[in-house]
């Protein structure tokens, strides 16, 4: 076999390939092999047919076409490998000549990863949120447990906000009433926005025995998205008591003897998150500022199968679980069809580059993954896919994605590489140490995670067979 590789462009090749009619014997052998145990012919045992038979009785091109199919997977991945390319995606195949017993030539097209250059990044500069606690977070954190542990009594009184009332639902469409739409004896504090729109305004006011007529639009169920006429009555109003701010209070909400006590913590519990979410700031900002200073080439056909991919997700699986098509989330979204589109094809080319610049990094850096970082990888992947770990690292390896688990985590550590190099500033002007940061949460952040799980599913397999 002889290849040659012509480069169509930064992400595109062309693969010209020569196969000497002798190496396609083990492929014409399993064709005519192939072929027996599919056809009767009279007079032979099945299985038994003499290839002349077949040739005569089928034709040879049948045979060749099978052999040629079997065997073009073979040479186009030794093609490949000779010229030791990084391909994504399927080939396009053309076969350019086939003569019977001299020659197979044919090309294959395909997308590589392009070459990239890293340049020094030690340079970069990015600004977050200072880290800065008021009186007012900590006397709303602490207000937000006190609802928590609020209690609730019956009045003889109208509905009014912030009170729970017990109430009966009844919902009809055409003026049919929905089978899934009666509900008994349902929970509803006023003003929480938890169920109908409309909802409030129908309660407030009625006291127990009361009942309203309004109309509002499903949000689940059979059906969902439609106007609905709906029946409320209420059967009991309680009003809410919080607990008094005390150091009782703080021995009934948390481990501590006296509020002072519970607001310190309060305090710190603040501190960390908002520093996490700095930290979380700071890897997003970086990231960008990498991208924008490393120039990525992004494959037509990969952007492409990506856009569908990620159109695909969200149709099918994210939209469909909320009872939802994509003309009512654009709805809800206030956006367009063209505004969507422009927005999905922006974060298709992110993922796309972030994946080839941190994969690149990784291998400058020569940056390596254990034992114990992959499996703490994979105990967040699996919290996060609300499977158990021993569950999904089964799916990993059943599905053969221990690889891809890898660079993710690889690309984790990357992107740590390059926030560890930049300057981070807060906006106050003080430089944020975020080494310090990490100590206090060794959590991944969203950013980090969003990173290495960044590879475009439609390039997740490369050096995909014909």
């Amino acid at each position: 076999m002889k290849s040659a590789v012509e480069t169509l462009n930064p992400t595109r090749v062309r693969l010209s390939i020569e196969v000497p009619f002798e190496e396609l014997k083990d492929s014409l052998d399993a064709a005519y092999k192939k072929i027996n145990q599919q056809v009767t012919v009279k007079g032979f045992r099945k299985g038994k047919i003499p290839a002349r038979v077949i040739d005569q009785r089928f034709g040879r091109g049948a045979v060749l076409e099978e052999a040629v199919n079997d065997a073009l997977p073979k040479f186009y991945t030794d093609a490949v490998n000779e010229a030791e390319l990084n391909v994504l995606g399927q080939p396009e195949v053309d076969i350019t000549e086939l003569k019977d017993g001299e020659t197979l030539n044919f090309t294959a097209e395909v997308d590589v990863r392009p070459t990239i250059e890293i340049p020094d990044y030690s340079g970069i500069e990015v600004e977050v949120d200072a880290v800065e606690v008021t009186e007012e977070d900590i006397e709303k954190a602490v207000e937000q447990l006190r609802e928590r542990f609020a209690s609730t009594s019956p009045v003889e009184r109208a509905a009014e906000d912030g009170d729970v009332v017990t109430i009966d639902l009844e919902a009809k469409v055409d003026g049919e009433i929905l089978e899934d739409g009666v509900a008994d004896g349902v929970s509803y504090t006023i003003g929480s926005g938890e169920l109908l729109d409309g909802i409030d305004d129908a309660v407030k006011g009625l006291e127990a025995g009361g009942e309203a007529t309004f109309t509002s639009e499903l949000k689940g169920g059979s059906a969902a998205g439609k106007e609905a006429e709906v029946t409320v009555k209420v059967t009991q109003v309680a009003a809410r008591e919080l607990p008094a701010l005390d150091d009782e209070f703080a021995q009934l909400a948390s481990e501590f003897d006296t509020l002072e006590e519970l607001q310190a913590d309060s305090r710190k519990r603040l501190e960390n998150m908002k520093q996490y979410d700095q930290a979380t700031q700071a890897q997003e900002r970086v990231l960008e500022k990498l991208l924008e200073i490393v120039e990525v080439p992004v494959p037509e056909k990969l952007l492409e199968d990506e856009i569908n991919t990620r159109k695909h997700n969200l149709e099918h699986h994210q939209l469909g679980q909320m009872g939802l098509d994509l003309e009512k989330y654009l709805e809800i979204q206030g956006k367009t069809v063209e505004e969507f589109e422009a927005e999905t094809k922006e974060a298709a080319v992110k993922g796309i580059k972030t994946q080839f610049v941190l994969d690149e990094l990784v291998a400058k850096e020569k940056l390596n993954v254990n034992q114990e970082e992959l499996t703490e990888h994979l105990m967040r992947r699996a919290a996060s896919s609300g499977m158990s770990p021993d569950q999904f690292a089964q799916a990993v390896v059943q599905n053969n994605q221990v690889q891809l688990l890898v660079g993710e985590v690889a690309r984790g550590k990357a992107l740590a590489l390059v926030v560890e190099s930049s300057t981070v500033k807060d906006t106050n002007g003080e430089i944020v140490d975020l080494d310090d940061e990490e100590d206090e949460t060794t959590e991944e952040t969203p950013a980090a995670a969003e990173a290495a799980e960044e590879a475009p599913e439609a390039a997740a397999e490369e050096k995909n067979e014909a």
